[in-house]
């Protein structure tokens, strides 16, 4: 059976691919090993910089090429380092020996062929790949999903800020509010998970089998390892990798960090898996409509029906992602020892973790841009919901002194139908001042909606 997107295991390979063109260049294996040679070629660079007499300054035209095989890295190249693998059975080695065969007929960097990979362990290249690809995939996939969502619900937020909507608390009919208001509450806690992943500091060592640089003291005794890798860790690409120095670890860097980062994206993914809830909700009270697709069939037997597939889809995906998200973030950091090999299988799955993110994100930007306002089925419930006023009514009446004001208005409204001539019949009864009165004889349930439309606006 060959492979394709019929025949993937993984839906993220198969059904769904295509949405996920972006994400599989940063977090497939051939992006893995992309971002090893560019850590290998990183580190090699600057040892030829560190004042050796041994390893003199490469010249810009050895530089060039050698920056050249990072931004040039094909899928060719990839499969070339894999069919050394097939030698060596060790995934990083097979890098270093691909970038030395790079050295064909190149003197110079043949000469300073044993400074690739020195005195560096495979956790030094792997735990510095990781971070770049994380990094990648937050900027350019995760960051920009989040933040295009987060531009769809403002709009929603400030077009429909004054536009009643009934609340429903345990299920039941509750205060109105607007339906901009109950988007802007979903914007804000985006917003602030947004922050959240955006401000994880993504940290990279580069010290060694077990931590204490070791194998580099043993060749140069006198030199300031530390501030050297800080350096190589710190400084921004190409030269340098561009991410934040994790100065103690074991053989592998802690992984606190990547913890901190699923955590926040998982934290994102839960809030928006309860936007996609109510949405679905919402559409199932009529309060949306979706627009139609040309062609599209909502159910087989069914031809009236318009589901809300990709707020299920999303919620779905939304569920698949935090499982891997919250596994990665408790068993990351546990590890036997100074090593143990548990976290590279994991580590394998991030870009799955990621993906359904990513997934998620795509089907709730199409859901949200089929939305329709049904203002029919929103004023008609509205109507339909005198009792709401209740809350207000005795609100006023205990700030007169009305006693016992929240228990006439149980009496009048718990457990039954309450129509706006009753309402109306208790308020002309209060003795309370006649402006009060006329007040709220002039309130609906549609009007009956506080700051709402403010805050929406506001958001």
């Amino acid at each position: 059976m060959s492979l394709s997107t019929i025949t993937a295991l993984s839906p993220l390979d198969g059904r769904y691919a295509s949405r996920l063109n972006a994400l599989r260049p940063l977090m497939s294996e051939q992006g893995f090993m992309h971002r090893r040679v560019q850590v290998e070629v990183a580190w090699f660079i600057a040892l030829s910089d560190a004042g050796f007499d041994e390893f003199k300054p490469l010249t810009p035209g050895a530089r060039t090429y050698l920056l050249g095989l990072v931004k040039n890295f094909s899928e060719a190249d990839a499969a070339a380092i894999k069919e050394i693998e097939k030698t060596t059975n060790h995934d990083v080695k097979a890098v270093e020996y691909w970038i030395k065969s790079k050295f064909d007929a190149r003197p110079e960097l043949q000469a300073a062929a044993e400074f690739v990979h020195f005195a560096c362990t495979s956790e030094d290249i792997n735990n510095t790949s990781h971070a770049l690809q994380l990094k990648a995939a937050r900027d350019q996939v995760i960051l920009p999903a989040l933040d295009a969502l987060a531009a769809k619900l403002r709009e929603m937020a400030h077009a429909y800020a004054e536009v009643p909507l009934l609340s429903r608390t345990h299920g039941q009919t509750a205060s109105p509010t607007t339906v901009g208001k109950e988007v802007a509450n979903v914007l804000v806690r985006l917003q602030a998970a947004r922050e959240k992943v955006a401000g994880v500091k993504l940290l990279a060592k580069m010290n060694g089998a077990v931590g204490n640089y070791n194998a580099h003291l043993s060749a140069w005794p006198d030199f300031d390892w530390e501030a050297f890798s800080r350096k190589v860790v710190e400084t921004p690409e190409p030269l340098g990798l561009g991410v934040t120095f994790q100065p103690y670890s074991i053989q592998i860097e802690p992984h606190d960090y990547m913890a901190e980062l699923f955590d926040a994206v998982a934290r994102a993914n839960t809030i928006l898996i309860d936007w996609s809830r109510d949405v679905w909700g919402y559409v199932s009270l009529g309060y949306f409509k979706q627009r139609l697709k040309a062609g599209e069939i909502g159910s087989s037997t069914m031809p009236h029906k318009v589901n809300p597939i990709d707020f299920e889809n999303a919620e779905g995906n939304l569920g698949l992602a935090n499982a891997l998200l919250r596994h990665l973030a408790e068993k990351l950091p546990i590890s036997r020892w100074q090593r143990d090999l548990t976290d590279s299988t994991v580590l394998r799955n991030m870009g799955v973790a990621l993906g359904y993110s990513a997934l998620a994100y795509h089907a709730l930007g199409v859901g949200m841009g089929k939305l329709e306002l049904n203002r029919e089925a929103l004023d008609a419930d509205l109507d339909a919901s005198w009792e709401v006023l209740a809350e207000p009514i005795q609100t006023v009446m205990r700030r007169f002194g009305v006693q016992g004001a929240y228990e006439k208005l149980k009496d009048v409204t718990r457990g039954k139908t309450v129509t706006a001539e009753a309402l109306h019949g208790l308020i002309r009864s209060l003795e309370i001042p006649e402006q009060e009165k006329d007040r709220l004889l002039a309130m609906t349930p549609a009007s009956y909606i506080g700051k709402a439309a403010e805050l929406a606006r506001r958001a």
